[in-house]
Formats: C-alpha cells, structure tokens, sequence
C-alpha cells in the first residue's frame, strides 16, 4: 500500500507560543505547533514543529518535521524532514531523511541525512589461509 505524503502547511497551527514568552519543560503536540517566543527543554511529536523568525528554541526535539526561521541549539530528530529558511541559525546534531538549507541561513551542526543509523563496525582480522605463505618463504 502506497504511503500518502503528508503536505507541510505553515498556515494550519494547532498551537503557538507568541513572541515575549518563555517556557522551560516539555512540549508534547499533535498537529503544527509554531513557536514565536523562547523555549528551553524537550519537545516531542510526530508532528510538525515550527520555530518562527522571533523564536529561540534551546532543546532536544523529536519530531515529523520541523521547519527553522528562527534560532535552535540542540540535538535535532525529524522523522521526514529539516528545513532551515534564510533568516534560521541552528546550532548542534541534525538526523534527518532529508535536510533543506536555504541560502543565506546559518548551520553550525552534524549532520546525518539517513533513515536509520547502521551498525558499528566490528573490527577484525583478516582470515589467513594456512598453504599462503609471503613470497620471501617459497
């Protein structure tokens, strides 16, 4: 069965933090939420998350989608996507299936563009037969 995309729409917000308020703790939301104002913690969702030209957003955020106007600083977790317009600044670890960086918008991160993280690499020796023998013994 086909999955249908979801579409981005900036103008559809379920929950918004003005500008000239701050919040410390735990955001979780169904739905867009924008964030205008301050917010420092965890935010959690599945959702899409919105940090507006006047935002500032110190935090650890899981998300489906997050779309950066404004300042971020932390470890950044989308599910679908990353987009950081023109007037965004992010700073720290980025994992996301896809990363879109406008011109003029300023990243100081890691970045993974991957689905799912592999496996680490185990580190072993190479099997050596026992007839191969340098060439300086032969």
């Amino acid at each position: 069965m086909k999955e249908k995309k979801r579409e981005i729409d900036e103008t559809n917000i379920t929950g918004f933090f003005d500008k000239n308020t701050k919040i410390n703790g735990e955001l979780e939301f169904k739905g867009s939420f924008r964030i205008d104002g301050y917010f420092q913690g965890k935010i959690n969702s599945e959702s899409i998350l919105i940090v507006g030209e006047n935002g500032k957003v110190e935090a650890d955020i899981k998300v489906g989608n997050v779309i950066i106007s404004g300042e971020t600083k932390g470890n950044i977790h989308a599910k679908e996507k990353v987009e950081i317009h023109s007037s965004g600044r992010v700073f720290g670890n980025i994992i996301s299936p896809k990363l879109s960086i406008e011109e003029g918008a300023y990243l100081e991160a890691n970045c993974q563009t991957i689905d799912n993280p592999p496996n680490p690499i185990k580190e072993s020796k190479p099997l050596e037969k026992e007839d191969e023998k340098p060439e300086d013994e032969i």
